[in-house]
């Protein structure tokens, strides 16, 4: 399935993150209370290994989407804290396809220099209906002035730029006059807000108050940000997919290491047919996302990403909740261990709860899987 580099790279980021951010004391060391480490975001770019995929006049690797899918389950699978790259990474994608030349240098060159990005989508009435947005961009000139609010935006409080969508018109269709813009966390009237989470601080409400936007930071067009978006969602759910696959992995692996250990009744918990049966069928899913994933990552790199809806919807949906099941087999098969933070397998559950909400919550991606069958 991979090629001796692949493989190689592969390796490399899994020594990476076991040096580097192997131990909880190493990870409570880089995120000083934060769920994300911006010092460990740099080490990452300065060897070279942030957006991979991304074109090399940006800063990138020149690679594609199977190795940024390497790297995103590697990383995931070694808890590198810095899952808030994925979000950057999507956002790049919209950068990418609808962005000016200067804008993608500006921005997407940020990613990959180790620097956090955002996007701003969601807002308190506008979730699963993403077209129900009220924040308001009105021009001014040669500016827009935002006003309104947005909510649950991942690492709003570390990026340097937020990508931001916005109502322009009134009265044109909910899925018309949207139009994105994107600004700079640092300009007057934008107030970001931490949303306090089982996981801490990763997300936020993010407020604007007469936010003056040049004209020229439209990403796209006026008025058409729905389809834009639209067209970039594959690439978003299988990044998240990867980032799970690897917490699934992960999870996995730690309750295989605790069962060989654990003694009950005379032996290893893991010698009885029980235990061992739901392992084996916790990696035959495993193994079958991983293939899933990539052979999805592969279509991606042939130039078919516009035909992969459906493919995405799947990849997210199963990935997540496979992750979810594999970490709570853990803290299940590890007993009481598995319940205290100790032994870290609670840890990883309340990481995986949030995948299948965001980026389109699973119920969603079976909706669109489900007309995509013509019913």
């Amino acid at each position: 399935m991979f090629t001796a580099e692949q493989l190689e790279f592969a390796a490399a980021v899994e020594r990476f993150c076991a040096d580097s951010c192997g131990t909880v004391e190493q990870r409570a060391q880089l995120t000083q209370g934060l769920s994300n480490s911006p010092g460990l975001l740099q080490r990452l770019a300065e060897l070279g290994w942030l957006g991979v995929s991304i074109p090399t006049q940006y800063g990138g690797g020149g690679a594609g989407m199977v190795e940024e899918c390497i790297f995103l389950e590697e990383t995931a699978r070694g808890q590198a804290p810095i899952h808030a790259y994925g979000t950057g990474l999507t956002a790049a994608q919209t950068y990418l396809r609808h962005g000016t030349e200067s804008q993608k240098k500006e921005v997407v060159a940020n990613l990959c220099a180790g620097h956090f990005e955002a996007i701003a989508l969601s807002e308190p009435g506008a979730g699963s209906d993403l077209g129900a947005v009220r924040t308001q961009a009105v021009r001014s000139g040669d500016s827009f002035v935002i006003n309104g609010q947005k909510t649950w935006i991942t690492a709003a409080h570390l990026a340097d730029h937020l990508l931001v969508l916005t109502r322009t018109e009134l009265g044109v269709g909910k899925h018309r006059g949207l139009t994105l813009l994107y600004l700079s966390t640092s300009t007057p009237g934008l107030d970001i807000k931490a949303i306090e989470t089982m996981d801490g601080h990763t997300v936020n409400d993010v407020f604007f108050t007469d936010v003056v936007v040049p004209a020229d930071n439209v990403v796209g067009g006026i008025g058409d940000a729905w389809h834009r978006l639209m067209r970039g969602l594959n690439v978003e759910r299988l990044i998240i997919a990867a980032m799970s696959l690897g917490a699934a992995r992960r999870s996995l692996q730690d309750t295989i290491v605790y069962v060989r250990t654990r003694e009950q009744f005379g032996k290893p918990i893991g010698a009885f047919q029980a235990v061992r049966h739901r392992l084996a069928d916790l990696t035959a899913e495993i193994e079958c996302c991983r293939a899933y994933v990539y052979q999805v990552a592969a279509q991606i790199d042939a130039g078919l990403e516009d035909q992969l809806a459906r493919e995405g919807s799947i990849a997210k949906l199963k990935c997540t909740e496979v992750a979810k099941r594999a970490a709570l087999e853990g803290v299940q098969l590890m007993g009481g261990n598995g319940y205290a933070v100790e032994f870290g397998m609670e840890s990883q559950v309340r990481k995986a709860l949030a995948p299948p909400i965001y980026g389109g919550a699973n119920e969603i991606q079976r909706e669109i899987i489900g007309k995509s069958l013509g019913l």
